[in-house]
């Protein structure tokens, strides 16, 4: 039922702006206050309620203060009889959902009224408001696509679109055009080592501990007091977007995907964006790699703990398939075991001609080459070399920025000094300006004094000595050599990636920085510890197999 205007006492009034930078730097809200206000003395209404709504889309109704309008609108208690906005714009720009909440609030007797589309209920009138929503969604749409071009120019230019800043990175002018400041991306020392540390936590652990799961490492990340740039606990959504984003190894894409409904967008409409890498390459492939070969959907626990030494680790040089345990008995009886492809074996020869090997002479040629000739001192430390040179350099680095925020916080402790002895002396007064530059710059003394405490916090990168090196060789050579099957096949794990078998050759794949990784843990750990994630025995023999 809709009321007579000559009846309407009670008023809301609907204020709104499409986004927070105009909220914050324009003086729509505040105008749209004033006319609608206006209006309502005119009429001789009587404003009840204001609902504020800075920074929110009118192309759906995800706005928390429209939603508490209508709610309250939609009361038994009747609040209000009529919301006032200063067009139908502000309220929708939807024409479907224009015309939905329209008649929601009718039912519950209440009406909207445009100041500046002043229309009524007759048919015509009721057209004409339609055609007026369906401009201002147009319109809207226009807009959108406009902004969006300009945004894929300034990324393809390389500039920055302002969204939340990932942790690690700063933003930094670089050139002003009109009155626009264009900006990039710049690393953060101290957030960079968070970064740096959440990787390094998960591929080699700390001291006490081997590799840990991307939980252990939020545990620990939390344990050393380590806290989100919002102040908040880290958690496994956190972490696990960190060490997924291409961005730490400077693949920054712009328009990924649709800001509405998330999904991918057409490869053509992305926009890659070059910005400085805190990562690197080799490091964050081997991570992405290690969270693919944890998950239980592409890898069962069989492979990592299983009794068979290269299960997990052997491929077929031909198709790229796993090399699985295949059996057979002769005609004496004795048991032949084999790794065959796997490819061969389910689908037959048009998948792959398919190759077999006897299992202890697989198993005994890779652990016999990796003793006698990966893990000799010699061939280490050549192998490390390069990363030992880049480590150092990062150490430098850290060290620059050790000394940057230590000038800054004396900086700041002085500028502190000094304002309190004018005030103490009475050469000025402690008023509303002073008392504000006051905050100022404790906030800057504070801000550098935390940054130290955290960068000072995390350990530095550890040297790799010979003693090191010939430590873990010896180690590691026994223990790939000796014991049962599921701990060979851990240590075997924690520095090489995959075991290739062609027809003539056997390649044995991995990395240097995970091999630099297993020395520091070897090194750095009292005991023979192995990889997180195989299972622990029974102390006391005293629980289910």
């Amino acid at each position: 039922m809709n009321l007579p205007v000559s009846i309407i006492s009670r008023a809301a009034l609907y204020l709104r702006v499409s986004t927070t930078r105009q909220a914050e730097v324009d003086l729509s809200i505040p105008d749209q206050r004033l006319q609608t206000q206006a209006y309502c003395e005119r009429q001789g209404w009587q404003v009840v309620a204001e609902y504020f709504e800075p920074g929110a889309s009118a192309m759906d109704d995800q706005r928390p203060e429209f939603q508490r309008m209508i709610e309250r609108a939609s009361d038994d208690d009747r609040p209000f009889d009529v919301i006032v906005v200063h067009s139908f714009s502000r309220f929708f720009r939807d024409a479907f959902g224009l015309e939905m909440y329209i008649r929601r609030l009718a039912k519950h007797g209440v009406r909207l009224v445009s100041i500046t589309q002043e229309l009524g209920d007759n048919p015509s009138q009721v057209m004409m408001r339609q055609v007026i929503a369906l401009f201002d969604e147009y319109q809207s749409r226009e807009n959108a696509k406009h902004v969006l071009r300009a945004m894929k120019e300034n990324a393809r230019q390389g500039f920055y679109n302002g969204s939340r800043v990932p942790l690690g990175y700063t933003v930094e002018d670089i050139e002003k055009r009109g009155h626009r400041t264009k900006k990039r991306l710049a690393i953060d020392p101290v957030e960079a080592e968070t970064v740096r540390l959440i990787f390094q936590l998960y591929l080699e652990g700390d001291a006490a501990s081997g590799p840990l799961g991307v939980k252990e490492v939020a545990k620990a990340l939390n344990a050393r007091g380590i806290r989100t740039r919002l102040g908040a606990r880290f958690g496994v959504g956190p972490v696990h977007v960190i060490l997924t984003n291409p961005l730490y190894v400077g693949e920054w894409r712009f328009n990924r995907r649709h800001a509405k409904t998330g999904r991918e967008k057409p490869i053509t409409e992305v926009i890659a964006v070059e910005v400085p890498p805190i990562i690197e390459r080799e490091t964050f492939d081997e991570v992405r790699r290690s969270l693919k070969a944890r998950n239980p959907r592409s890898m069962p626990p069989r492979v990592t703990t299983g009794p068979i030494l290269l299960t997990g680790l052997a491929y077929c040089a031909s198709c790229s398939c796993a090399m699985t345990l295949r059996t057979g008995t002769s005609k004496t009886g004795r048991v032949y075991r084999y790794y065959s492809c796997s490819a061969a074996a389910r689908v037959g020869k048009t998948a792959c001609k398919g190759r077999s090997i006897p299992m202890d002479r697989l198993d005994q040629l890779v652990t016999s080459q990796i003793a006698d000739h990966l893990l000799v001192p010699d061939r280490v430390t050549d192998l490390l070399s390069e990363i030992v040179n880049r480590r150092a350099m990062a150490g430098g680095e850290v060290r620059d920025r050790i000394d940057q925020l230590s000038r800054e916080a004396s900086t700041a402790e002085d500028k502190l000094r000094r304002l309190y002895a004018l005030v103490e002396d009475g050469v000025t007064d402690l008023d509303e300006v002073l008392k504000v530059r006051l905050a100022d710059i404790k906030a800057d003394r504070d801000r550098a004094r935390s940054a130290l405490d955290r960068i000072k916090g995390q350990s530095p990168a550890a040297r790799i000595d010979r003693t090191k090196i010939e430590r873990f060789g010896s180690l590691m050579r026994q223990n790939i050599t000796t014991g049962d099957v599921p701990f060979r096949k851990a240590y075997l794990r924690s520095f090489i990636d995959a075991v290739e078998v062609d027809d003539r050759v056997i390649r044995i794949h991995g990395s240097k920085s995970t091999l630099e990784q297993a020395v520091i843990a070897s090194s750095q750990s009292g005991k023979n510890g192995v990889r997180s994630f195989v299972r622990k025995w029974r102390a006391r023999r005293d629980s289910n197999s």
